[in-house]
Parts: structure tokens; C-alpha cells; sequence
């Protein structure tokens, strides 16, 4: 199944020379879907993951699904405010702005494996402010993985180290 083919691309939203991925239409397919997960939750497998963390909002998607197929814990990161215990935060560049991010401090225990998962990879700034909150708590990043990658604004060099899955490329 060629799961591009369901990804809908939608010109100049949200603003002006952005080209947004939107995975609904990929979501809606039960069969894509499954394909999608199954075929991150595969590359996954021999990780030992203890942990999925996914980055509000469409990485709440991709991590629980990832999380439920790995028999793993789902950890989710939201936008400043939005949770109400005691929290870690991080402020970070957006491809078209700023934003900040906040995880609860108990979410993940020292030394937990931690696969860090959303739904696109651009330029990397959602994500590695994801994985500065799982670093911060002692949390072990042991891959980062998405449905979509946009190579072009190289997210990917962004992430250095880091093992980076994804299964759609543009």
C-alpha cells in the first residue's frame, strides 16, 4: 500500500509557501492506518521501548497507536498550561514561529527507554524540544520516528545523533 497516495497536501496553509501534509484522509483508512503503525512499530521492536512520547496535537495519534502496539507507556507533551501537575518546560522555534512545550516531571523514570513520535518531521524543533523534556527528566531517547519526513528542511541533521524512523519521505 502506498500510503503518500493518502496523505493530502494542502497549498499555502497555514500560511504562504508552507505545503501542509495533512494525514487525516491516511488516518481515516483503516487499512493505511494499520500499515502506518505496523510499519514504525516493526523498525521499533528490538529496542526494548519502555516509553512513547508524542507532542501534542497529531503526535498524541501516532504515540498512543505506536504505544499500544509496542506494549509500551504513552507519555503525552503539551502546549504551556494545558497540564496540571508539576512540570518540565521548553521553548523552541517552530518552522513559523515560537511555542513552548511542557511534560509532567514524573512522566518518565531515570533511565526509561524512550521513543519520541509524531506525525511529520520538518525542521526538527517540535521534536527535539520533546526530546529536551525527556532528557531532562533522565528519560534514554532511543529513536524518534514519524509517519512523514520532509528531507528538504533537513530535521533529520537537526536530530544529530538520534535514530530517526520515518515512513513516508518528501
Amino acid at each position: 500500500m502506498d500510503l503518500k497516495e493518502l496523505v493530502r497536501v494542502i497549498p499555502d496553509f497555514p500560511k504562504p509557501g508552507i505545503s501542509f501534509k495533512d494525514i487525516t484522509p491516511l488516518l481515516q483508512h483503516p487499512a493505511a492506518f494499520h500499515a502506518a503503525i505496523d510499519g514504525l512499530a516493526d523498525r521499533l521492536q528490538d529496542l526494548q521501548v519502555d516509553v512513547v512520547v508524542g507532542p501534542e496535537a497529531r503526535g498524541f495519534v501516532v504515540a498512543s497507536a505506536l504505544a499500544y502496539r509496542l506494549n509500551a507507556g504513552l507519555v503525552t507533551v503539551r502546549k504551556s498550561g494545558k497540564l496540571p501537575y508539576e512540570t518540565v518546560k521548553v521553548e523552541y522555534d517552530l518552522e513559523y514561529g515560537k511555542d513552548r512545550l511542557e511534560m509532567h516531571r514524573d512522566a518518565i523514570e531515570p533511565g526509561q527507554r524512550v521513543v519520541v513520535a509524531d506525525d511529520l518531521l520538518a525542521t526538527g524543533g517540535t521534536i527535539s524540544a520533546t526530546i529536551d523534556l525527556v532528557e531532562q527528566v533522565g528519560g534514554k531517547v532511543v529513536c524518534a520516528a514519524f509517519l512523514i519526513e520532509l528531507g528538504y528542511l533537513e530535521g533529520r541533521k537537526r536530530l544529530g545523533e538520534y535514530n530517526v524512523v520515518s515512513l513516508i519521505k518528501y
